[in-house]
């Protein structure tokens, strides 16, 4: 237990958001391809793009050339390990990432320079806002044509309420990418574009120069005059952001962003439990399931529930406890997971996230602990849905497959299984947060699973957590039913949105959440 918190301390764990197509996915690859991780990354241009990537692992993702599963990484640069969760970028998958960022210590937000702020990222930082997850920036795209950099950073706090502490100044004449300045050094380093995928890396290797435009630094004595600089404090209580400026697909501005993960971001902290406590990093070990994935490798039909190590030396084999259900579980098979690609994990140190395989019975939101110091985490909160169809196997003599597709499905929170007490299993309500899930689980189901389904709509466009009183008190009310998850959750499905809230604001008794525990 002595090397636990060295070893901790020399860890960072983050995610990448963004919008679709800001670049998350590119970044992700360059990360890896800097550090030796990969030897060679697929470049995604847009969603069109005939090449997929090292990271999107399912036929589906590389066909539309998005992602929509998380991908896992760890590596390392200049001697600190960093753990990388790559999250959904697609809209309809926001709670997916929510799942992974309660894994995460920080995160990485690409904006497109030429778009600014998007939907999506706003709705992916009001997570990380309402996690305290401190939040590093990079402009991506600057190679293209974009709006002045004090026009992006106003946009960054007018759509989050983020103050932008530029780290480093691009250097950008007429609207011509040359480069970045470092406020810290204050040197300037050059932009090579030679269509070499390593061109302008080697530029920002060879240590930058003092040769600043004069324009550029005009603007950079702006910036000290009215105190832009990195704020440490403000940036670890997420009300601030270092922003950095380049470009993923050319590969310029990595280098600077990895030394700014390592040297910002914070390492792994003791994490509350249940009742508010603090478990120490070198307590005995512990950690927290954020996510669970069948068939990353269709060939083997395995399951991997991915862990975030809270505290403690995980060892593998050694016997471990699930706070939800008292079970044993002998984690003989770890791995450390990033699309297909997978290896044999022995150890791993708070901050570390290890995918145990076939572990069954474990769920999102589960706690793994050591027998000898139990603990249990609190639970990650989920959306509410807010699309709905009925499900139908179209072929009647798969049944069985079709019920197992279907519970594996909600089990890694593909969508969200809905039953009603008087219908059972013979005619199960999909509920999702996005249209795409409803692709994805079927495609899925025909594919993986040999059990082609047929979606029938639905009557209700609007769900709300309740409790046993709250089933109570609706029972009986028009245009609202209640349907159960797996684990026995009560769901409210309304009629509509209107009709949700004239009931809470006719029985504000009455708990109606859009936001579930479990």
């Amino acid at each position: 237990m002595a090397a636990v918190l060295p070893e901790a301390a020399r860890r960072r764990t983050f995610a990448i958001i963004s919008h679709p197509d800001a670049g998350k996915t590119t970044l992700t690859e360059k990360f890896l391809l800097y550090s030796g991780a990969i030897q060679e990354a697929g470049a995604v241009q847009s969603r069109k793009s005939a090449r997929s990537t090292t990271s999107d692992w399912s036929e589906i993702e590389q066909k539309r050339g998005i992602s929509v599963s998380s991908a896992v990484a760890r590596f390392e640069h200049d001697g600190t390990v960093l753990n990388l969760l790559d999250t959904p970028g697609h809209n309809d998958f926001s709670e997916d990432t929510y799942r992974v960022l309660s894994g995460v210590d920080a995160a990485v937000m690409v904006i497109d320079a030429a778009r600014g702020v998007e939907p999506q990222t706003e709705k992916l930082y009001a997570v990380c806002r309402a996690r305290g997850t401190p939040v590093i920036t990079f402009v991506n795209k600057m190679d293209r044509p974009s709006p002045e950099p004090l026009e992006i950073l106003d946009n960054i706090e007018e759509k989050l309420g983020l103050v932008g502490q530029p780290v480093t100044w691009p250097i950008k004449p007429g609207g011509d990418f040359q480069g970045v300045v470092d406020r810290r050094s204050g040197h300037a380093f050059r932009f090579v574009s030679s269509g070499r995928a390593g061109a302008s890396r080697a530029q920002e290797d060879e240590g930058g120069s003092e040769d600043v435009p004069e324009e550029v630094a005009e603007e950079l004595e702006l910036l000290d005059a009215i105190g832009a600089d990195v704020d440490v404090e403000t940036f670890l209580a997420a009300l601030s952001t270092p922003v950095f400026f380049g470009s993923a697909l050319s590969n310029f501005g990595v280098r600077m962003l990895l030394d700014a993960i390592k040297g910002l971001a914070p390492a792994p902290y003791p994490r509350e439990d249940v009742d508010g406590d603090p478990r120490p990093l070198d307590a005995p070990f512990s950690g927290l399931v954020f996510k669970v994935q069948a068939n990353l490798d269709p060939r083997h039909r395995d399951r991997l529930a991915f862990v975030r190590v809270c505290s403690g030396r995980f060892e593998r084999g050694a016997p471990l406890t699930c706070a939800r259900t008292g079970k044993r579980i002998q984690a003989k098979y770890a791995h450390a997971v990033f699309g297909r690609e997978r290896e044999t994990v022995d150890e791993a140190f708070p901050g570390d996230v290890i995918g145990l395989v076939n572990a069954t019975d474990l769920r999102a939101g589960d706690t793994l602990h050591d027998e000898s110091a139990p603990v249990t985490f609190p639970p990650i909160p989920t959306f509410t849905p807010e699309f709905f169809a009925t499900a139908h196997p179209i072929d009647r003599s798969r049944v069985k497959q079709f019920r197992r597709g279907v519970a594996q499905l909600d089990e890694e929170g593909v969508v969200q299984v809905l039953r009603h007490p008087d219908i059972g299993d013979q005619a199960p309500l999909w509920a999702a947060v996005g249209q795409l899930q409803f692709e994805v689980a079927t495609w899925r189901m025909e594919h993986e699973f040999n059990a082609p389904v047929r979606l029938e709509g639905t009557r209700f466009d609007t769900a709300r957590a309740t409790d046993e009183d709250g089933v109570a008190a609706l029972a009986g009310m028009r245009d609202v039913e209640v349907w159960r998850r797996e684990n026995g959750t009560p769901l409210a499905l309304f009629r509509s949105r209107y009709v949700a809230e004239r009931v809470q604001r006719d029985h504000p008794d009455i708990p109606l959440s859009t936001l579930m525990l479990g």
